[in-house]
């Protein structure tokens, strides 16, 4: 009777073992064997908790019962309540109510699952690999005192051929991140070559541009003006009449230098984005007006000016630009509003304005208004203007698709 009893507890133990074979996922190997183990060690719940390499955190993986201890993300060793099991103080955990016991509860203990659910009697082995604990195998029943020695003997047994499975998935996950980690990292690397790449390239060209036109244009004016005046230099009498080309030629000269600064200057539409530069224009142009006016933006774009192509950006800031402009120049307003709004996929730019309105078509006509309407048209937006149902002000509104194929076509 004995050999039969011992027959077949080997028999669940070489069926455990086939139920192994084959596993890649730690949820996976805990729901293949557990009607198995319930056969040797009857249980309400049953859970296998992993140390992580670190060997600061745990996590569990559970059968039968669902509880919180799976559902949460990696938790702190020094929280559970068998952390003297997987620190090596013990080497098993009996008990036949845990509900009562005070190994389980102390300050910080995560054992609130214990009391909800009622697992009263509940033992813990630990899962060693070459003498290291790498987790635990615990079975819990809602009866009290389920438990003995020989339930403990036999859970040793079962997590000696669980922790060698285990061991090899938590050492292939650890791989896994290790190689995301490394291929990421790999990749930042790269971008950050090939970044600072373009970036010297960019910059040699910006360079050389800013050389030929110092050389071109601003040092053969100069060189001329220079010869100009040691001509006049040489005359006995010099009138007034005789400077002012110089001084013409001086003036221009300053002029085209700086429009080669300011070329070389770097915008804030290129260094911020559309709604930084959009309200840095629109802060600027109040303040330089000398006009009482209130202004105010809006962003509801949700990142999606961010994305946005180089032309398409510059598009539609030169868009509000003008708008504003306007606004300012011929309205008259007391205040100004630019909302950005993205919704649906369609990204909408509106200025409104309280000022004079528009009165009349022939009001509509101008560069401006003809520029404002042909960059839309370039980028495939959307133009709408008009006055408001008072007639007093006026809005303009962009709107267009947003998403990976719409960028592209704006840009080709």
């Amino acid at each position: 009777m004995l050999n039969r009893a011992r027959n077949a507890l080997f028999d669940r133990y070489l069926g455990i073992s086939r139920l192994l074979a084959g596993q890649l996922d730690f949820n996976a190997i805990i729901q293949a064997v557990a009607a198995e183990i319930s056969h040797i060690i009857p249980h309400d719940h049953l859970d296998v908790c992993i140390k992580m390499v670190d060997g600061k955190y745990h996590i569990a993986y559970e059968s039968g019962l669902a509880t919180a201890w799976s559902q949460q993300p990696p938790a702190l060793l020094t929280g559970s309540p068998i952390r003297t099991l997987l620190a090596g103080e013990v080497d098993f955990l009996l008990s036949p109510d845990a509900c009562a016991d005070p190994r389980f509860h102390f300050e910080g203990a995560f054992s609130s699952p214990i009391i909800a659910l009622s697992l009263r009697s509940r033992l813990h082995v630990p899962l060693k690999v070459q003498g290291d604990i790498i987790g635990a195998l615990s079975c819990s029943s809602h009866e009290r005192d389920s438990y003995s020695m020989e339930d403990v003997e036999n859970a040793r047994s079962i997590a000696d051929l669980l922790a060698p499975y285990f061991f090899a998935l938590r050492a292939a996950e650890q791989a896994k991140r290790s190689a995301i980690v490394e291929t990421e990292a790999r990749a930042r690397e790269e971008g950050l070559r090939l970044g600072a790449l373009k970036l010297t390239e960019a910059l040699e060209a910006e360079r050389q541009r800013i050389g030929m036109d110092l050389h071109d244009q601003t040092l053969a004016d100069l060189t001329r003006l220079s010869r100009r005046m040691e001509r006049l230099s040489r005359l006995a009498d010099m009138h007034g009449d005789a400077l002012e080309p110089l001084c013409r030629t001086l003036q221009q000269c300053m002029h085209d230098l700086r429009e080669i600064i300011e070329e070389a200057k770097p915008t804030v539409l290129q260094l911020f984005g559309v709604a930084e530069a959009i309200e840095n224009h629109l802060e600027r142009s109040v303040r330089e007006s000398g006009q009482p006016i209130e202004w105010r933006m809006i962003d509801e774009s949700d990142g999606a000016l961010v994305d946005l192509d180089q032309t398409v950006a510059t598009a539609l800031f030169r868009i509000v630009q003008e708008a504003v402009n306007n606004a300012i120049r011929h309205g008259q307003p007391k205040t100004i509003l630019v909302r950005l709004a993205s919704r649906k996929r369609m990204l909408s730019i509106e200025v409104d304005d309280d000022g004079n309105g528009i009165c009349s078509p022939q009001d509509k006509a101008g560069h401006g208004i003809d520029n404002m309407k042909t960059r839309s048209r370039l980028i495939s937006a959307r133009f709408e203007m008009g006055g408001h149902a008072d007639r007093r002000g006026t809005s303009v509104k962009v709107t267009l698709p947003v998403g990976p194929k719409r960028l592209v076509e704006a840009s080709t």
